[in-house]
């Protein structure tokens, strides 16, 4: 970009270029007599030359009733008594940019659809005059596309082209003015037609105003809000938890996106996915788009071992390995964790502080950790977190992880119990009144989770899987996957859940468990009953969990959003133990889900069998996946394995399964010898950085009694916040 701003001639995003105000007597004015639908706002259309700006604001404007402004027409030829194109042959880029802000400067409009110019972004002082009556939206349209357009009109007036500079150099340049300066964002397929282009300029604008409808329920609260007010983004992000006790869910679901939108988003990066994707689940008056380009660049950066972030990676036959352990603590939650403790951040409150509680059975503990220690300054001053794990049920490794996060305002506690019973405590304190109102009145301080957007965060790397089976020519878009995940708290089978409601051809979501199968029973005869039924240890403890919390999500969703029918269940299931659902239920939850179980030792032995045909080591919660896959794979299509964890976080477990005896005490030994026994994935540095440097800390312990959890947080919130309250 630096080598293109030099060739160009063209100012930096962070240019300070002078710009002149035209006087008074010389600007031009429109006002519109007519009703805008943002009243005197104007909606400014931007994007690069061939996106199409002055014919779509023109159909735009005439379908409001309201006046139109070619900045190009209206404001530069009648300034300069030339064309557009005659000046720039005049004067040249540079002086043309300068000249044409000053122009701009000038203008004054209201009420209007204005077309900007495609140069019109990068003159700094020009846009911030012009923004500051308009909502800006930014006509985002496929690269190849315009060219072709360009082409076909001759077009020789763009500034910046000249000889041996590409139309798609100047296009990739100009990107980053347009990215610094959009409110609203209209994402156009591949081959779009200016009417529907036009169709998304509309239901753009008519999100923006109607906030109101984009809102959060819980799932025990019958569509409505509670206590009567909405529920925002901003607020679920926050609170966490419902003050029902269910989960928040959004109350028209995940939106669609259309095919030619889908192939688009084929050629693009991870990051640049996930911000097109999130952009259509999040309104922009939560987040700025902006901001949120801002968090997700920091999320998924030069902390993820991979620059695909989340790669695809051909196992055996057809089955292939989404790989999501990249990130710095080695696990899937990473990529839900790297963002949400920043979106978290910019949705506090002013005056408060905030201690996030979490129970993990071993991944989410660390991630939520190393996301929370990337906030800096008053961010981080005014946050904390508590993580509960079940002392005797992670790995040493795990456990170790979370030792070596322990600054600041964090915690992490063993618990002499499961992680059913810590995450069961932690619903109870959200649930007491009496608590949270006395914490926040003597401490100032309001407790939340991390659980309420990490489904979002996770939709996006199922769809990022698809597409680059796409890309990588497996398959075509349309075509059929089957994506087989462990089965865990249910999250990450919601989240593809959520991932096909929104466009993905996701065939059959598979939810695979270990031999604490709850999941696999649920789905088979539709009683959830965890009567005299014990956890049982595993080689996989991410799985080793009897109430799936997620579970509540799913069926509401099969249920078409029947709170009462979910509050039912689920508060019997507190008080009994047990619920049935009812059987015409089943058979949709099964067109949605499939499920299955494997022992103990068909999980070693997936490992040890797949790392000498293929040279692949898997984790363990990876092979209970493989081995599930192959009991429902029929050959038909993709099936795409979900690997949620680096083989290194479960060391012991991957040495049995590959019968290597005389194993280091040291983890980071351990590491290093398993390293050199298998071809592929490889080394994970940061996991290993974090062992070598985290030393063996100590941790508190604490008993199986929700009392004492209560004084776990009390003394946590003393400790952290009560200097600054």
């Amino acid at each position: 970009l630096i080598k293109l701003t030099d060739m160009f001639h063209l100012p930096r995003v962070n240019s300070s270029a002078r710009c002149y105000l035209c006087p008074l007597s010389t600007s031009k004015s429109w006002l519109s007599t007519k009703a805008s639908p943002l009243g005197d706002t104007n909606i400014l259309l931007m994007g690069p030359p061939g996106a199409g700006k002055t014919t779509v604001a023109k159909i735009v404007a005439h379908k409001l009733g309201i006046p139109v402004i070619d900045i190009d027409i209206d404001v530069l030829e009648t300034t300069w008594k030339m064309p557009v194109a005659a000046k720039l042959a005049t004067v040249g880029g540079q002086r043309f940019l300068e000249e044409e802000g000053q122009a701009l400067c000038g203008f004054s409009a209201s009420g209007c659809v204005v077309s900007l110019t495609g140069s019109n972004p990068l003159h700094t002082e020009a846009m911030q005059h012009v923004t500051q009556s308009g909502l800006v939206i930014y006509l985002d349209v496929d690269s190849d596309d315009i060219i072709q357009r360009l082409d076909r009109m001759k077009v020789n007036r763009i500034v910046g082209q000249a000889a041996g500079v590409s139309i798609r150099d100047i296009l990739l340049y100009r990107k980053q003015f347009y990215e610094k300066w959009l409110d609203l964002r209209v994402f156009c397929g591949r081959g779009d037609t200016v009417e529907e282009v036009v169709e998304k300029v509309l239901l753009a604008v008519e999100r923006y105003q109607k906030r109101d409808e984009e809102t959060y329920v819980s799932t025990r609260c019958d569509g409505a809000e509670l206590d009567g007010h909405k529920t925002y983004f901003t607020n679920v992000v926050v609170e966490g938890l419902a003050a029902d006790g269910g989960l928040y869910v959004p109350k028209k679901g995940f939106p669609k996106i259309s095919k030619k939108e889908w192939l688009r988003l084929v050629s693009m990066t991870y990051p640049e996915r996930a911000l097109v994707l999130l952009e259509k689940c999040i309104h922009p008056l939560d987040i700025s788009a902006s901001d949120l380009r801002t968090m997700i660049l920091k999320a998924y950066g030069s902390n993820f071992s991979s620059e695909r972030v989340a790669p695809v990676k051909h196992l055996i036959h057809n089955q292939y390995v989404l790989e999501l352990f990249h990130g710095p603590t080695a696990s899937f939650k990473d990529l839900a964790l790297q963002l949400m403790p920043q979106i978290f951040a910019h949705c506090l409150p002013p005056l408060c502080n905030f201690l996030t509680l979490v129970a993990t059975s071993g991944d989410t503990g660390s991630a939520v950790l190393s996301g929370f220690c990337q906030l800096t300054g008053a961010d981080r001053h005014r946050t904390g977190v508590l993580v509960f794990f079940p002392e005797d049920g992670v790995s040493e490794i795990q456990k170790l992880q979370m030792m070596s996060h322990k600054a600041g305002n964090a915690k992490v506690v063993g618990v002499l119990s499961d992680f059913d019973f810590c995450q069961k405590a932690i619903k109870r304190m959200f649930g007491e009144s009496g608590l949270t109102g006395s914490l926040a009145v003597e401490y100032g301080t309001v407790l939340s989770t991390a659980n309420s957007i990490n489904c979002m965060g996770s939709v996006v790397y199922h769809a990022s899987a698809y597409l680059d089976l796409c890309r990588d020519g497996v398959i075509g878009f349309g075509e059929p996957v089957d994506v087989c995940i462990p089965a865990g708290n249910f999250g990450n089978s919601m989240s593809a859940v959520y991932a096909k409601q929104m466009g993905v051809p996701i065939r059959r979501v598979i939810s695979a468990s270990n031999h604490n199968r709850i999941i696999s029973d649920f789905l088979t005869t539709g009683e959830y009953d965890l009567r005299g039924r014990p956890l049982l240890p595993s080689h996989s403890p991410a799985i080793d969990i009897l109430r799936s919390s997620n579970l509540e999500r799913f069926i509401h969703h099969v249920s078409d959003g029947s709170s009462r029918l979910v509050k039912e269940l689920f508060t019997f299931l507190d008080t009994q133990k047990h619920f049935q659902l009812p059987k015409h239920l089943l058979g949709r939850m099964r067109q949605e889900v499939q499920a299955g179980w494997c022992s103990e030792g068909d999980c070693l032995a997936a490992i040890h069998d797949v790392c000498t045909q293929t040279g692949y080591l898997m984790d363990t919660h990876t092979a209970v996946a493989k081995v599930v896959a192959d009991r429902l794979l029929d050959g038909s299509c993709p099936m795409v394995l979900c690997s949620t964890a680096h083989y290194g976080k479960f060391a012991p477990a991957v040495f049995k399964a590959l019968q290597i005896r005389d194993i280091p005490q040291d983890p980071v030994e351990q590491l290093k010898k398993l390293e050199i026994s298998a071809s592929r994935p490889g080394v994970h540095a940061e996991m290993e950085k974090c062992l070598r440097d985290g030393g063996r800390r100590g941790h508190s312990v604490c008993q199986a009694d929700y009392s004492v959890l209560v004084e776990e947080v009390e003394s946590m919130i003393q400790d952290s916040f009560l200097k600054v309250v």
